[in-house]
């Protein structure tokens, strides 16, 4: 797969590499899949979803960011039909999505009902912070979406002296599940 290019800056950091990486392979997107991002910012997220999934609808609140997001999708290739909507979740959001992630703890609460309500069977959410961490396990738990919390933290090496050593990130968790339907025969059907 290509790299993403973000020649556009949002004044906020994108989803870095590696945890793209993680968030993708949890979403498991088929070509099938319709997917939706709720705070696209530089659409880093949105493009490499854009490649896997058939469709992709990405909201972002703030214009200047929605603007960033179309430009970096411009700049690199993808293949599924995508929806960029500026609006703030779960207002834009589409009844028809199989995946989803939240980029952003802005209204998750709400997001998170409208997920059940519509029955999206795969969702994602990062979070930077410890205590906003907390609660969203709480809100996932209680709507029964809750599958697994992932946390990890990476570090990029760089020289020193001659050696390397390393600079960290700061620590992500990312809350993993969905909505439950119960096949036929008993047993999970996601």
């Amino acid at each position: 797969m290509s790299r993403v290019s973000l020649p556009h800056d949002a004044k906020a950091g994108p989803t870095k590499p590696e945890v793209r990486a993680v968030l993708l392979s949890k979403l498991d997107l088929e070509p099938t899949d319709h997917f939706a991002e709720v705070g696209s910012c530089t659409g880093a997220v949105t493009i490499q979803a854009a490649r896997r999934a058939g469709r992709v609808t990405a909201l972002e609140r703030k214009s200047a960011r929605l603007s960033v997001t179309e430009k970096n999708l411009a700049a690199n290739d993808v293949s599924a039909t995508v929806e960029l909507r500026e609006a703030e979740a779960p207002d834009g959001l589409p009844t028809d999505v199989d995946a989803l992630f939240l980029g952003g703890s802005r209204n998750y609460e709400a997001v998170l009902d409208h997920v059940v309500d519509t029955g999206i069977d795969r969702v994602v959410m990062n979070v930077s912070r410890l205590e906003v961490a907390g609660a969203a396990i709480e809100a996932f738990r209680e709507r029964n979406l809750l599958d697994e919390v992932v946390q990890f933290q990476v570090s990029h090496g760089y020289d020193l002296a001659g050696a390397t050593s390393f600079n960290s990130d700061n620590p992500v968790y990312m809350l993993t599940g969905g909505t439950t339907d119960v096949a036929a025969d008993g047993g999970d059907s996601r």
